[in-house]
C-alpha cells in the first residue's frame, strides 16, 4: 500500500496535519495521503469532517508502533504482514461484523481466501490492490533495457536506479527475477538465490525509496533513471507531464499486491464511525478517485464502470506476463527475509 502527496519520508508515525477538518472520534492509521478525500468522501458528506488520520512509512514500523502501544481505530497494512497481527500479536486486533460491511456481498471472491482470516473469522477486510513493475525514463532508457529484471544488474545504470524500502516488494523483485512466482511455498534455496540477487543488485542503487512522493521526485529530476515502483507513480507523474514508462510485462514479470484495513482491538473512537470510514472507501462514490490514483477497489460493482483503458492508464490492467501475488507469508518467513534485507541494504 500507497500514495504520493505527502513530501519526504513517512517513517515516523505523526498525525495529519492537513488544512480540513479533522473527527476526533475515528482515528485511521495509514500510508501517507490516503487522507486525501477523495477515498471516502461517503464519510465527509455524512460527518462534515474528516477522519483523523496517523501515518507510518512501512508496516513493520506500524506493527511495532501498534505492539508498543499506540492506539488506533482502523489500520490499512497489505496482506504480506497480516500474520504478524493473526499469529503474532491477535490481542491488538477484532474480527469485522461483515454483515456491516455494505460492499461485503459484492467483494472480489479472489480476495478473500482463507488465509485472510483466523478460525473462520474475518480480521483483513480487503479494499485495494494495485500492481509493482519497472518504472524508467522511457526518453534515457530504451524499452529493450527493461524488457527484463536484469536491468537491475545493468551496470550501465549504476547509481541511477532504486528500489523500495520495502521487504515484501524487494523480494517480489528478487523472486521474479530468480524465476519464483510464489513466494508462499519458497524453499531455502530459492530464498538464498532471491537474497543473493539482491546484494548484487545493490551496489547499483543510488537509495531505497520511501515514499513514492520521493521516488517521483528522484526520476522527475532525472536523479533515477530505473526503479521498481509501485503503479501509481505512473498515472501521478503522466499527469505532471513527466516522462515515465511502467514496463509490467518484462519476461519474467512483476507483482500484484493487495491492501486492506484491520478493525483494531479498545479502538479509541466510535466503532460506527469506523464502519462508516470503511463504507465510505469501499463505496462506488470512492472508485474513480481510487483508480486515477493507481488502485483497483476490491468491490466489483464499482469497478464495473472502470474501462479497461482506464486500468491500463493507472497501471492496473491485464497483462500477458506472469505474476507474483504478494500473499501473506508466515512469521518466520518474514522475520527472515526482513534480517536478511536490512543486512543487504547495509551491504552484507
Amino acid at each position: 500500500m500507497r500514495l504520493a502527496k505527502i513530501l519526504g519520508a513517512a517513517s515516523l508515525v505523526a498525525l495529519a496535519t492537513a488544512a480540513h477538518a479533522q473527527d476526533p472520534e475515528l482515528l485511521v492509521f495509514d500510508y501517507p495521503a490516503f487522507e486525501a478525500p477523495g477515498f471516502h468522501q461517503p464519510y465527509i458528506d455524512k460527518y462534515g469532517v474528516a477522519p483523523t488520520f496517523a501515518f507510518f512509512g512501512d508496516e513493520e514500523e506500524a506493527f511495532q508502533r501498534l505492539n508498543a502501544g499506540f492506539q488506533t481505530d482502523v489500520t490499512h497494512i497489505c496482506a504480506g504482514t497480516v500474520p504478524l497481527f493473526t499469529e503474532g500479536a491477535a490481542h491488538l486486533i477484532e474480527p469485522w461484523d461483515t454483515s456491516r460491511i455494505e460492499a461485503f456481498g459484492s467483494l472480489n471472491a479472489d480476495l478473500l481466501g482463507t488465509n485472510m482470516q483466523a478460525d473462520g473469522d474475518l480480521f483483513f477486510l480487503p479494499t485495494d490492490f494495485g500492481t509493482s513493475a519497472i518504472a524508467y525514463n522511457p526518453e534515457q532508457v530504451p524499452e529493450e533495457d527493461v524488457a527484463s529484471l536484469s536491468v537491475f544488474h545493468n551496470p550501465a545504470y549504476a547509481g541511477r536506479m532504486t528500489i523500495p524500502d520495502n521487504v515484501d516488494d524487494a523480494y517480489a523483485l528478487a523472486y521474479l527475477a530468480t524465476g519464483v512466482t510464489d513466494w508462499t511455498n519458497a524453499t531455502p534455496e530459492q530464498f538464498e538465490a532471491a537474497s543473493n540477487w539482491l546484494r548484487e543488485a545493490h551496489p547499483n542503487l543510488r537509495t531505497y525509496w520511501v515514499d513514492p512522493s520521493e521516488l517521483a521526485q528522484l526520476m522527475a529530476s532525472g536523479e533515477i533513471l530505473v526503479s521498481w515502483a509501485w503503479n501509481e507513480t505512473f498515472p501521478t507523474m503522466v499527469a505532471e507531464g513527466r516522462p515515465i514508462g511502467f514496463q509490467r510485462e518484462p519476461v519474467e514479470g512483476s507483482s500484484l499486491w493487495l491492501c486492506g484495513y484491520l478493525n483494531m482491538a479498545n479502538g479509541p473512537g466510535s466503532e460506527d464511525k469506523a464502519y462508516d470510514y470503511l463504507n465510505a472507501f469501499l463505496s462506488p462514490a470512492s472508485t474513480s478517485y481510487l483508480v486515477g490514483a493507481g488502485f483497483a477497489q476490491s468491490n466489483t460493482v464499482g469497478m464495473e464502470g472502470i474501462t479497461e483503458e482506464e486500468l491500463t492508464a493507472g497501471g492496473i490492467g491485464e497483462i500477458d506476463a506472469p505474476i507474483l501475488a504478494q500473499l501473506p507469508m508466515t512469521v518466520e518467513q518474514r522475520a527472515l527475509h526482513a534480517e536478511t534485507f536490512e543486512m543487504i541494504k547495509a551491504g552484507f
